[in-house]
């Protein structure tokens, strides 16, 4: 019988003692210390709240893992554990993909279902809200803008998000250095292109000489899918003010930690975008924190929803830098909670790094699904349940549990019936969520891009430049020519006019060169750039 059929044991009463393996299990989480209550023992079809599944504090920085099939209450499960770590001081970072993590910031609403719940598990429950920021990626969506400059996501990331194979990241690793060593910022998507373009022109071919150059091809595929990516609306992402991760780490006036909502509903049709994303923001802040070892409580908690899509496709050297990125973290009081459907979606050098696990049920339906869920129990310490049986049977609200103990062991493996979130299981109305926005001290800082002067301004000015010099020179050149024979330069009227200077740059090789490498669309945004009538980015 399924653990989610028998009817919960009464609230009331003496309860009844615990037979093994039950107790054992039981004893396995008794912590002396602080603690996150995520719910009550399931064992032998019945529910009991003296059992108290719980995960230490302290050891939240050994990452962890929350999985299981659509609909098993992953989410519930995040907003629970969010909210128990707010109220110990520990900022918390959630991506909300669905646009239903925002109620986290409003108080949740009592009914009888939720009263049924906690009388199941022995909770206390209490309607209230917690303290939260929300954010937007480069302003798209409700939010504050959250904005990266290309130069700080750097090569690997960006390969990740424009699909990129090996051999064309390395490309642009190479497009990177030249950037970094003639100080030529990358700040904007149009910087990027406009580099790259350099590079394959018949001016700027010879710059890579020395050190392997740049091929043709590759620098038209980068250039198509720059391109690609700036048409899905993506070109926002990236530019100025670049967001300071350290925002994440704020405290509220009253000692709680800040939960920041990151509103990805608006770009949930960009999986590689926003994983990509979430990415870039845990190197940042691996880049930027001190060295701290084992704390009394984390630093920050940091979700990563829909994590498959982060490694689907990934290459060896993006893989290498996930891992290395939470194999280390943890020593600078960052903890990783990875979520997703099932472990296998994880690399096994990931996997190994997560400590604290809650698996919510997992589905049989076809013989892909009955592997994953095999795969799945070899993932576990050994068990006195059938966990094969157990797994397809956890109803909604359900998981089976093992952290790590306070002494960094793992715990027995749980079946767990999950407390219920005290905040508002929902999203809040569209209008209370943009209210808190403006009302962040944070939005005046980054509400507003800044397009300041950076390497596609610095090349352009380059270009004209040069160009104003050749015509200089072949003006010079014509006046002595006509000096030597002893004629007068023929009069305006009787010569062919001279070309604007406009005429100039739109007819030479360079523009020629980075018309055709960038295509014919983003040739047109180049011309209308040179001639000062581009588009803004907002």
């Amino acid at each position: 019988m399924s653990v989610s059929e028998q009817p919960p044991a009464s609230p009331t009463g003496p309860p009844a003692p615990l037979a093994e393996p039950a107790a054992g299990i039981a004893a396995g989480y008794a912590f002396e210390g602080p603690a996150l209550e995520l719910g009550a023992l399931l064992w032998d079809g019945a529910c009991h709240p003296d059992a108290r599944i719980r995960v230490p504090l302290p050891v939240l920085n050994r990452h962890g893992l929350v999985a299981g099939a659509t609909g098993t209450g992953k989410t519930k499960t995040l907003q629970l554990i969010a909210e128990q770590l707010s109220a110990n001081g520990v900022p918390v970072f959630l991506a909300d993909i669905k646009g239903d993590v925002s109620g986290i910031s409003a108080p949740g609403t009592d009914g009888e279902k939720v009263r049924e719940r906690a009388g199941q598990v022995g909770q206390e429950w209490h309607a209230r809200g917690f303290p939260c920021a929300f954010y937007g990626l480069g302003g798209t969506g409700p939010g504050i803008p959250v904005r990266a400059t290309v130069t700080s996501f750097g090569p690997v990331l960006l390969s990740k998000v424009l699909q990129l194979n090996q051999t064309q990241e390395q490309s642009l690793g190479l497009i990177f250095h030249y950037a970094d060593a003639k100080g030529l910022e990358l700040v904007d998507l149009k910087d990027l292109r406009a580099v790259v373009a350099f590079l394959v022109s018949d001016t700027g071919k010879a710059e890579l000489k020395g050190i392997g150059g740049l091929s043709t091809v590759t620098a038209g595929v980068i250039l198509r899918a720059i391109t690609a990516f700036e048409q899905q609306g993506a070109g926002g992402f990236f530019g100025e003010p670049e967001f300071d991760t350290s925002e994440f780490l704020r405290t509220a006036a009253d000692g709680r930690g800040t939960v920041s909502v990151l509103e990805l509903p608006a770009v949930q049709d960009k999986p590689q975008l926003f994983s990509t994303f979430l990415m870039w923001m845990l190197a940042d802040l691996f880049h930027d924190l001190p060295e701290v070892g084992d704390l009394d409580k984390p630093k920050l908690v940091f979700f990563f929803d829909e994590a498959h899509l982060l490694f689907k496709g990934a290459s060896k050297a993006f893989l290498e830098s996930i891992t290395q990125t939470v194999r280390l973290i943890r020593s600078k009081g960052v903890g990783i909670f990875f979520v997703t459907q099932t472990p296998k979606d994880v690399p096994p050098d990931v996997l190994a790094q997560l400590g604290n696990r809650v698996q919510h049920a997992l589905r049989a339906f076809t013989p892909d699904d009955a592997k994953a869920l095999k795969a799945t129990v070899r993932t576990f310490p050994n068990s006195p349940y059938d966990l094969e049986e157990v797994l397809t049977g956890l109803g909604t609200g359900e998981a089976v549990i093992t952290v790590l103990s306070e002494k960094g062991a793992p715990t027995p493996v749980a079946a767990t019936r999950l407390r219920a979130p005290e905040s508002l299981m929902g999203p809040v109305d569209a209008a209370v969520l943009d209210a808190a926005v403006k009302a962040s001290p944070l939005y005046g800082r980054y509400a507003e891009a800044v397009d300041r002067e950076s390497a596609y301004e610095k090349l352009t000015a380059e270009q004209r430049a040069a160009e104003a010099a050749a015509l200089e020179a072949a003006a010079a050149k014509e006046a002595e020519k006509a000096s030597r024979s002893g004629t007068r330069a023929p009069a305006p009227k009787d010569r062919k006019e001279e070309p604007s200077l406009a005429e100039q740059v739109v007819g030479s090789g360079i523009f020629t060169s980075l018309a055709r490498s960038i295509g014919t669309q983003v040739g047109r945004e180049i011309s209308r750039s040179l001639f000062g009538t581009a588009r803004r980015r907002r």
